[in-house]
């Protein structure tokens, strides 16, 4: 028996062992409490009976020290019996219990330094960019099993793709690619009207437009509409098992999900950097005619004498490739999103990032390639 039998006893009763709570078990006896537990001849991994007949009160402190005891003796809420216990307490201590198995608070972080934080950026950096390149080889693998069996290719749903990225984006694409050839024929405008070069306004719109600003222009918006989109699609096809659904029916969930998106994309942005060069081209010849008094028809003759059809070719031919990338980039980071929505919105977010600095990386990429060739 303890010094204290007016907190604990403990009884046999029919060959059980019975544990009479008595008084009040509060956080000013936990000391009394944890020495009073600590001298009773309890026998490890036992079947014993709690009885709170004569409990007064009890708070979560004292239920922890009496529930971690019996814990650490190997008794289980299966080895326990309550008895006796008012509603309100029993309710507490199975509170308690409860709480005592999730894990632990952990300790306070310490910032990194700027050097650790870069040291980690680079590492999280090259995790993403080796897993790009994974998905790329995959997707290129399963482009070459269509090669070999046209028939699975899914035509309606490149269509369908095609029709939300090329014609639903052709309004959106023009008239920024116009606003855009109208701030260029505006400020190129007033400079040269200072030395009386109006006339070659027209060759740097044309110019201008057709190599460099339609092409990332417009691959901009398609990544902040298109890829957005991808990736949120198929991140809630995630989150909603649905990926793992096209699994199981034996489905290659690159063939059902990637590569229509992906084929749709590449035969989308061409055409859009098209209209985006019209709708630049018209936006500058706007200007000229309102503010430096070139009529249309000369605006149209001096970009069709000075403006090489090389200029127009290389805008286009960029297209592709950035399709290639914000398509991969968009259904790789919907695929690598986490099942809840924090990890899609993220996903999108980082998405459209991803795809403007690889566009802006890759155009820089192919002028000193084309300025080494001599194009």
């Amino acid at each position: 028996m303890s010094a204290e039998p007016c907190l604990i006893e403990q009884t046999h009763e029919a060959g059980a062992q019975v544990l009479y709570l008595i008084g009040a078990w509060r956080l000013a006896n936990v000391p009394t409490i944890v020495d009073l537990l600590r001298g009773l001849r309890l026998e490890p991994a036992r079947d014993y009976i709690v009885d709170g007949s004569r409990l007064e009160s009890v708070d979560t402190a004292a239920g922890f020290v009496l529930v971690r005891h019996l814990a650490e003796l190997g008794c289980t809420s299966a080895n326990i019996t309550p008895r006796g216990f008012d509603p309100r307490f029993l309710r507490l201590l199975k509170l308690v219990r409860e709480r005592m198995g999730t894990p632990p608070a952990t300790e306070r972080s310490e910032r990194p330094n700027f050097v650790r934080r870069i040291g980690s950026a680079t590492l999280r950096l090259g995790s993403l960019l080796a897993n790009h390149v994974a998905f790329l080889g995959a997707v290129a693998l399963e482009t070459l099993a269509l090669l070999r069996n046209p028939g699975l290719f899914r035509l309606r749903e490149t269509v369908s793709h095609f029709e939300s990225v090329c014609i639903d984006a052709i309004p959106i694409v023009m008239l920024v690619n116009f606003l855009i050839g109208v701030v260029l024929a505006y400020v190129l405008g007033s400079q040269a009207q200072l030395y009386g070069a109006s006339a070659f306004v027209a060759d740097g719109v044309g110019l201008a437009v057709s190599r460099e600003l339609a092409p990332i222009v417009t691959s901009v918006i398609v990544a902040g509409r298109s890829g957005a989109a991808f990736t949120a699609q198929i991140g809630a096809m995630k989150l909603n098992d649905e990926i793992d659904a096209i699994t199981t029916l034996g489905l290659s969930p690159i063939q059902v999900l990637v590569i229509p998106r992906l084929f749709a994309l590449m035969l989308a942005l061409p055409l859009l950097v098209f209209a985006g060069d019209i709708a630049g081209i018209l936006g500058g010849m706007l200007i000229c005619a309102k503010q430096l008094n070139i009529s249309p028809g000369v605006f149209i003759h001096r970009v069709h004498t000075v403006l090489a059809i090389r200029h127009f070719v290389i805008g286009i031919a960029k297209a592709p490739v950035f399709a290639v990338f914000i398509g991969l980039i968009a259904c790789r980071m919907g695929i690598l999103a986490a099942r809840d929505a924090h990890g899609v919105g993220d996903n999108t977010t980082s998405t459209v990032v991803q795809c403007i600095v690889w566009v802006i990386v890759l155009d820089a990429v192919f002028a000193v390639i084309f300025q080494q060739l001599g194009i």
